[in-house]
């Protein structure tokens, strides 16, 4: 536990709450987590399940209508066919990816991890006392790696690679030929197993379509697993339904740690999901309209306060602007020290870069209004101009 930090993330979330507890003006954009309401009909399949006494436990891996529901969406969205033993419902997608690094990973072994990441990847990883080894990419690289830096990374040691496409934090995609390169590099190293982190899927706006790993490379079906979930496309983040879909021999102890961790995901949220992936999909598009809108806005709006420079990004409700030249004008020490100035001079909270393995570089949320956007930018560009 020495190893293991709290998530950055949820303690910005728990001091903004608290500093408003205290009467403080504060705009949070720290979390990611939808401001829209969880769709009409989901809600009420959710309250149709707890009528019809769906109260009780399920079996550990999931329900069969839900797994039939995930399968229908891998073979809809993504041409990828699955068998119910090869999928594994979880408590989120956190908990997906975690199931799948206590299964896979141990003491010596190494999983690579682009930089920036998602906060609790390199943390999952030493929980299961095996070891991070990071890819760093910049703006300049469009935050992606590279065929060569991944092949550069791997070592006899490598059991893992965690890909999250689009990207949290930097927005970032890649597309199905980029994909098919790290497919021929792996397809040398068959002691790897790729974890696809596709959450993002459907918060997606680039020219070229959404490619999963899984279908742009189905040369290495055997040793990827897929993990998606319905918190961030449906606005059902409290609800925590995630899953995983796989080879059957990591399926099979994943769902093995599950058993003895936190065993089956609640009953009603299931059912609830089952509607989600099985619902109207228009309502998804309305929320991923809105998000562009305020992505263009946030974009434009960072690249005009002095010493910083962002990248639009092609999904996700994040931005990751650069803010080296803020943190030399203000004559602070860096990222997380200018945090701090924007949460007391402006009430503005953000993540620091540095949580994410990039260091000179902040994280915002845009899943908000555009009213609290337009006033977060205001504050901001204040604080910085101060």
């Amino acid at each position: 536990m020495a190893r293991v930090k709290p998530s950055p993330t949820g303690a910005v979330l728990a001091l903004a709450t608290r500093l408003r507890a205290e009467g403080r003006d504060i705009i949070s954009l720290g979390t990611g987590e939808p401001d829209f309401d969880t769709p009409a009909h989901i809600r009420e399949a959710g309250a149709a399940a707890i009528e019809a006494g769906a109260t009780r436990y399920t079996p550990i891996d999931g329900t069969a209508e839900l797994k039939a529901a995930i399968q229908r969406k891998l073979a809809r969205d993504n041409n990828l066919d699955y068998e119910h033993d090869q999928i594994l419902v979880t408590s989120g997608a956190k908990q997906a990816l975690y199931n799948l690094c206590v299964a896979l990973l141990g003491p010596g072994d190494e999983a690579i991890i682009p930089a920036p990441y998602w906060v609790s990847y390199p943390d999952m990883v030493r929980l299961a006392d095996a070891d991070p080894v990071f890819v760093e990419t910049s703006i300049e690289d469009n935050f992606k790696v590279t065929p060569e830096r991944l092949a550069a990374a791997i070592t006899p040691q490598t059991r893992l690679l965690i890909l999250n496409s689009p990207s949290n934090p930097t927005g970032a995609c890649y597309s199905a030929s980029e994909l098919q390169a790290f497919g021929e590099v792996l397809a040398k190293h068959p002691q790897v197993v790729v974890v696809a982190d596709e959450i993002y899927e459907s918060i997606h706006w680039a020219d070229e379509p959404f490619a999963s790993f899984a279908e742009a490379c189905p040369a290495l079906y055997d040793r990827t697993v897929t993990v998606n979930g319905v918190s961030k496309a449906y606005a059902m983040t409290g609800w925590r339904i995630g899953y995983a879909a796989g080879p059957q021999q990591l399926i099979k102890p994943m769902s093995t740690v599950q058993s003895q961790s936190t065993s089956n995901a609640c009953s009603i949220s299931q059912a609830a999901a089952v509607a989600a992936l099985d619902g109207d999909q228009g309502v998804v598009a309305d929320m991923v309209r809105e998000y562009r809108r305020r992505h263009d806005f946030v974009v434009a709006a960072l690249n005009n306060i002095p010493g910083f420079e962002c990248r639009a990004g092609e999904g996700t409700f994040y931005a990751l602007p650069r803010v080296t030249g803020a943190i030399r004008s203000l004559g602070l020490a860096d990222d997380v020290a200018l945090t701090e100035h924007l949460l007391d001079t402006g009430g503005v909270a953000v993540v620091p870069g540095t949580a994410f393995g990039a260091p000179g570089y902040i994280r915002l949320s845009f899943a908000c209004s555009m009213s609290e956007l337009e006033e977060a930018m205001s504050r901001t560009e204040q604080a910085v101009s101060a």
